[in-house]
């Protein structure tokens, strides 16, 4: 087995916290509403057409001409997304810092809208520590489309065979093992630290 060269962290939910609901917890305080409002309005195959590059103009656009009522709400989910980040992980932080700092070649690849990445990387000065970040924002490709994976491999010169990622999501996991990359599918940082150490990697 070739031995693993590159590391590439996934960012939500694996660095960063993410959680739509904070802000809106003041706005649609009912339990039941606020659920309808996230699975029929601002849904997340609607926020995952900025994370492809939509402006969020034109998203809200989209949603105010179907659902009027619910313009100010609509308007609210960018106006505090930064809300919806409350804090890094912080046992991830730590590791990939000890990944860095013991010489590992660590990149990263998100899908996060272009314009709330730059201000994620204002707020979190860690963003900035490994070599470089593919986002899916500012390339129009976001994951598990298998382009993104060889989009990244090529722009990091990353052996695919030598590389691997770390993601929340299974469908993210699968995807970058069908490109030949190994991967981990991210619960938490001890059991990341753990399934590195499987890997040959340790920090």
């Amino acid at each position: 087995m070739t031995d693993i060269r590159h590391i590439v962290f996934d960012i939500g939910m694996v660095l960063i916290h993410y959680d739509p609901n904070l802000p809106f917890l003041r706005f649609i305080p009912d339990p039941a509403e606020r659920k309808w409002f996230f699975e029929n309005v601002c849904t997340h195959d609607w926020n995952i057409e900025q994370d492809r590059g939509r402006t969020w103009e034109e998203a809200e656009a989209l949603l105010i001409a179907d659902y009027p009522e619910h313009e100010e709400n609509i308007r609210n989910f960018r106006r505090y997304w930064h809300e919806m980040l409350p804090h890094p992980i912080d046992g991830s932080v730590a590791l990939m810092d000890r990944l860095i700092d013991a010489g590992h070649d660590v990149t990263m690849l998100t899908n996060w809208a272009a314009d709330t990445f730059v201000e994620a990387r204002g707020r979190f000065a860690f963003l900035d520590r490994p070599r470089g970040v593919t986002v899916s924002g500012m390339i129009k490709l976001i994951k598990p489309e298998p382009a993104i994976y060889e989009h990244h491999a090529k722009a990091f010169d990353l052996d695919p065979a030598a590389t691997l990622f770390i993601d929340d999501n299974p469908k993210n996991v699968d995807a970058a093992r069908d490109a030949g990359w190994r991967a981990i599918r991210f619960t938490n940082p001890a059991a990341l630290e753990d399934a590195l150490a499987e890997h040959g990697i340790r920090a």
